[in-house]
């Protein structure tokens, strides 16, 4: 197990800021960085092969010591948008539409359920 940790360390040592932002591209004459939000996240665990018992949790488990490993991880990435220059030659973000809209959507969504919620508070202390 510890060795599968090791080479998850190593794989995803170099993941950071560099991720975030992308190499600058020319489109259409424009020179753009591409901006995104990465996430991920691993974990991993095992049982010392025994119960509170002292008895073996899994006698066949392909440990031979009857213990347990097991481990995953995942990741996403979202494009945020593009660093660009406008037309003064000032550095300006551009962000992706679609993304914006779907990251309201859980913000609109909190918002109507907490009006919801005082107009019904409301409407109670009036009955």
């Amino acid at each position: 197990m510890a060795d599968a940790f090791s080479s998850l360390v190593e794989a995803f040592r170099n993941v950071g800021v560099a991720r975030a932002y992308g190499a600058p591209v020319q489109v259409g004459g424009e020179e753009l960085v591409p901006v995104a939000l990465v996430s991920f996240g691993f974990g991993g665990g095992g049982d010392s092969g025994t119960t509170g018992g002292g008895s073996p949790a899994v006698a066949s488990a392909p440990t031979g010591a009857g213990g347990a490993e097991g481990g995953g991880g995942g990741g996403f990435v979202l494009p945020l948008g593009a660093y660009t220059t406008n037309a003064q030659g000032r550095v300006v973000f551009r962000a992706n539409t679609l993304t914006l809209l779907l990251g309201l959507v859980p913000v609109v969504c909190a918002v109507g359920m907490s009006v919801r919620g005082v107009l019904k508070t409301v409407s109670a202390g009036r009955r």
